[in-house]
């Protein structure tokens, strides 16, 4: 093989800097003597070109290529630098990455000169529920997502199987894979009960959640600020993230508290991974609410700690300064015990109504509210389609009342007596999103629902986490190098699944892949304006088979159901 003279990234050894990647990802200029040379190149390095021995051996091997990807700058998704390579696929395998491969054999040749070509991202934190409806999976295929983990936060189908089932036979158009979610487990056997299980109730918990993971669920999610899950104690978490565990499971968690008791939340879940003995994910990571700004240092460091006792301990999370869930989570937890109708009995007896709204009233100074009913921007509403988009304050306006904290809990009390609705809370702190983002444990994951143009007011995660990290976080702010980027949202989601073929470009794995044009990647949604894709993102690959071209989609559903290894 030939050596190759390549750039050095100006941040940091071996990683792509934009000054450099501007020019490396035009064709190459100048061949001299067997040496490739990349031009306006700082600083360089000589390495081997070519293909390696065993893609070399792959690709001839294969009879035919099916697609070959020629002239892009292959960011393979490990965290090595970048570099100018061709990729042949051939079915749903990667069968060869090196420079110059033989177009002879390929049926198809697609020039992506210019372009970053990498593993198709992995979204850890996906809420699929409408996808037997929405099965083109276009808010996430769109953004270069070839695999998304359902069922976070505690939810999910149950039982598992039959649902699975369901999704093979409507053809997804990306992979999808689950958890099986504690909320659901409880309340199938204790209902919105707000107590300790029995020996027998946990032992019919423990049953739902084996018989989940023998149908192919990936681990155990929890999300304690929901209900019912918010009634349960550590004790019963533990027993069954150790069932989990037992079958070479993962432990998510949405921790019970992300504003005031943060800490204990982190605590918490630390505890829960290491007494279980399973790998844990800290979803969403977030601070909630000002008192609690700057706080992830603390948790960064009791992850930190965690890891270095032995704690096998990861983070996910999205770029953005807002959460969404629902209205409910403004309205204290012991209120809602026993469901909706015991919550409006409450409501009726005037002492506990007081009770009830000044918990709401907290709730708003200090927590998710922001402490601004501004603060608070609806994005569902089923009863009242016109109130998607507007805040809490617009409400209070079109009511004549004033935008106190205590008009506001009268509003959710009524919001909740109408049947509810989710909102869009605008309570988090730029300098933790990216304190949170550059940990070396921390992976990006959208928290995003399936969504379409015209369907509620969605947070603009739904359409944009994964190009607004490329063009924002890395290109925009240099905060992470592309490959270090690529690397949070491909290989390091994949090993947490136990997927030794996905999640990166070498021969032999699987043909997720994505194209983008890392000059003009960027996200488009906003909270204003939600519902727009992407730019930048030019193919997207599934399997071998090309669901994104030029940007829009071809129509196919090339996903599958991707269901655990087995240990």
């Amino acid at each position: 093989m030939t050596p190759r003279l390549t750039g050095i990234g100006r941040r940091r050894r071996g990683l792509i800097s934009w000054s450099v990647l501007r020019n490396s990802m035009l064709p190459v200029g100048l061949v001299a003597g067997g040496f490739a040379v990349s031009a306006a190149m700082g600083s360089m390095r000589v390495e081997p070109t070519g293909v390696a021995a065993s893609d070399a051996n792959a690709l001839a091997a294969a009879q035919t290529v099916d697609l070959l990807l020629v002239g892009g700058t292959v960011v393979d998704g490990t965290g090595a630098p970048g570099r100018r390579a061709d990729v042949a696929i051939a079915g749903n395998r990667v069968v060869a990455v090196g420079e110059n491969l033989p177009r002879g054999t390929a049926r198809r040749v697609l020039d992506v000169s210019g372009q970053v070509v990498a593993p198709g991202f992995i979204d850890l934190h996906a809420h699929l529920e409408p996808l037997l409806q929405l099965s083109l999976m276009e808010s996430a295929l769109r953004q270069g997502v070839t695999l998304a983990l359902g069922g976070p936060d505690g939810g999910s189908p149950l039982p598992l199987g039959p649902y699975l089932d369901s999704v093979r036979a409507v053809k997804p158009g990306i992979n999808v894979a689950y958890l099986v979610g504690h909320n659901d487990v409880r309340r199938a056997v204790m209902n919105m009960d707000a107590r300790a299980p029995s020996a027998s109730e946990l032992a019919r918990m423990k049953q739902l959640v084996a018989e989940a993971m023998g149908q192919g669920a990936f681990g155990l999610s929890t999300g304690l600020l929901y209900l019912p899950g918010t009634y349960s104690n550590v004790e019963e978490v533990i027993a069954l993230a150790q069932v989990a565990s037992d079958s070479g499971g993962i432990y998510t968690s949405h921790l019970r508290k992300e504003g005031i008791g943060l800490l204990d939340g982190v605590g918490e879940a630390l505890e829960i991974g290491r007494r279980a003995r399973i790998p844990v994910v800290l979803t969403h990571h977030k601070a909630v609410g000002q008192q609690m700004w700057g706080r992830s240092t603390v948790t960064l460091a009791m992850v930190d700690s965690a890891r270095r006792a032995g704690t096998d301990v990861m983070i996910d999370q999205y770029p953005y300064t807002a959460t969404h869930t629902g209205i409910g989570v403004l309205v204290p937890s012991w209120a809602m015990a026993g469901g909706t109708a015991e919550f409006r009995k409450r409501l009726a007896v005037p002492a506990l109504r007081d009770s009830i709204k000044a918990g709401i009233v907290f709730n708003i100074l200090n927590d998710r509210g922001g402490g601004d009913l501004a603060r608070v921007q609806f994005s569902r509403v089923a009863w009242d389609r016109t109130l998607e988009g507007k805040t809490l304050k617009d409400w209070a306006a079109r009511r004549n009342m004033a935008p106190t904290p205590e008009n506001g809990a009268e509003l959710v009390l009524e919001a909740m007596l109408n049947g509810g609705g989710n909102a869009i809370y605008h309570v988090l702190d730029e300098g933790d999103v990216r304190r949170i983002m550059t940990h070396p444990y921390t992976m990006i994951a959208s928290d995003g629902r399936l969504s379409q143009p015209g369907d509620g007011h969605p947070h603009p995660r739904a359409y944009g986490t994964f190009p607004r990290v490329l063009g924002r976080y890395v290109r925009e702010q240099g905060l992470l190098s592309l490959e270090q980027a690529v690397h949070k949202m491909t290989q390091m989601p994949a090993q947490r699944l136990g997927l030794s073929d996905r999640g990166v470009l070498r021969a032999g794995a699987m043909a997720d892949v994505v194209v983008f044009d890392a000059r003009t990647v960027v996200d488009q949604s906003t909270f204003t304006e939600p519902h727009q894709y992407p730019k930048g993102i030019g193919t997207v690959i599934v399997n071998g088979v090309v669901a994104v071209e030029n940007g829009t989609p071809t129509g196919a559903r090339a996903g599958t159901v991707v269901t655990r290894p087995r240990p």
